[in-house]
């Protein structure tokens, strides 16, 4: 059973949300979220990266930082930029992307279904990502950013999401690249029990993107009971903000590697090696995407071959080892390549399926002397990893397109 609540939403008022709505936080470096501050001073960065509001020589992750970020949700609550509205509802977000159309529900899911699995996982954390969130959240003493999960279509929630899209929008915006964003707002009472018991007859939910954010969410929650011994269970800081979208109407982008070098190994030896495992065949100058499972682009010194996995290196019964990225992983670039462990190898580098296949080409040209287009991973394999309870390899899957934050804030008390 999945509890998924509604809530008392911090949010901006109808005149500012366009302005403030921001990409998520960890889609920029220092320079690029202080570059997009400057477009939009009331862009919701200037909290989310509040390192921002300081010279460099400030440590991104001082104390400071943090203090900073919580004044500034103050202050833009203060002069009315951010309302609270009064009563707990569920929000409807839809957004829209080159014509194709995904709408989720707002709402807040359950630490104790994160810790009990009810909302499974599929990626590692990494300990320094989790404390900087947590450090944000806490003493912002609100969540700021919302998790992207999923969960397996269901014609009674569709229902009700498709009658509240029927009504007057709280926000109906453009933003700058392109992306439609809609809002309405569902608070009659009926519905919003129809939607809770809908969800309590769910018994997986899946986090599509934003682990670390979640396990975040939850460190905080545990943090507060703990300091709360009395706590019942119904507090605010028991639940984190979440956006839930049925299955069917999301798309994942494939995530592209590239590779600084050949680790030792002249063009020939490299795609002799290749050809143990993969039947390669020459594609010019013209950009290679594969069209299948098993299969992969590949550009070399200008020129894009098609690799194709040999049968013999297939493993269709693993839902791990039968990732394309775990193909490509597992028989290119470690036992050729010498990428060991890709989440620290400072020689390889992951590039979101969005930038295109010129940015292989670009890179290539410039600092990376192999690159590879990748078949994107299905939300399907996702869901078969998580109910496996296994991980995937990291950077298997890129959502596009992303959820905004500043749209939606879930305070804690």
């Amino acid at each position: 059973m999945a509890v998924i609540n509604p809530f008392i939403c911090t949010r901006p008022n109808r005149a500012a949300a366009h302005r403030v709505a921001a990409l998520p936080y960890d889609v920029y470096n220092r320079k690029e979220a202080k570059q997009e501050i400057l477009r939009e001073p009331l862009s919701f960065l200037r909290i989310d990266r509040a390192e921002t509001n300081f010279g460099d020589e400030v440590d991104t992750y001082d104390p400071k930082v943090y203090v900073k970020a919580k004044e500034l949700l103050q202050e833009m609550i203060d002069q009315g930029t951010l309302e609270v509205d009064n009563e707990e509802c569920y929000y409807v977000y839809e957004l829209v992307m080159d014509g194709r159309s995904q709408t989720g529900l707002v709402a807040c899911a359950s630490v104790d279904d994160y810790l009990n699995n009810v909302i499974k996982k599929h990626e590692n954390t990494r300990e320094d990502k989790e404390l900087d969130r947590i450090r944000h959240v806490d003493i912002c003493n609100a969540q700021t950013g919302p998790i992207f999960l999923a969960y397996r279509s269901k014609e009674e929630i569709n229902t009700v999401i498709d009658e509240a899209k029927k009504e007057e929008p709280l926000y109906y915006f453009d933003s700058p690249d392109g992306i439609g964003h809609h809002v309405w707002r569902i608070s009659d009472r009926e519905k919003i029990s129809c939607l809770k018991n809908a969800f309590l007859k769910i018994s997986k939910i899946y986090i599509a993107d934003g682990h670390h954010r979640s396990a975040s969410a939850v460190k905080v929650g545990l943090k507060r009971r703990n300091e709360n011994p009395g706590y019942t269970g119904n507090e605010r800081f028991n639940y984190f903000l979440s956006v839930l979208f049925p299955h069917d109407q999301l798309k994942i982008l494939p995530y592209n590697r590239a590779v600084r070098d050949l680790n030792g190994l002249s063009k020939e030896q490299f795609l002799n090696r290749i050809k143990e495992n993969f039947e390669v065949s020459e594609h010019g100058s013209t950009p290679c995407s594969p069209e299948e499972k098993a299969s992969f682009g590949m550009i070399l010194d200008g020129i894009w071959y098609r690799l194709k996995a040999k049968e013999s290196i297939r493993n269709t019964q693993d839902p791990v080892e039968s990732l394309d990225v775990s193909i490509l992983q597992n028989h290119l670039l470690s036992p050729i390549l010498g990428i060991g462990d890709p989440r620290v190898d400072k020689r390889i580098d992951f590039i979101g399926g969005i930038r295109g296949l010129g940015e292989l080409e670009r890179r290539t040209a410039a600092d990376m002397r192999v690159a590879f287009s990748m078949f994107p991973t299905s939300i399907t394999e996702l869901f078969e990893v998580s109910d496996a309870g296994k991980l995937m390899p990291p950077k298997s899957t890129w959502f596009e397109p992303k959820l905004r934050s500043g749209l939606f804030i879930h305070s804690l008390s």
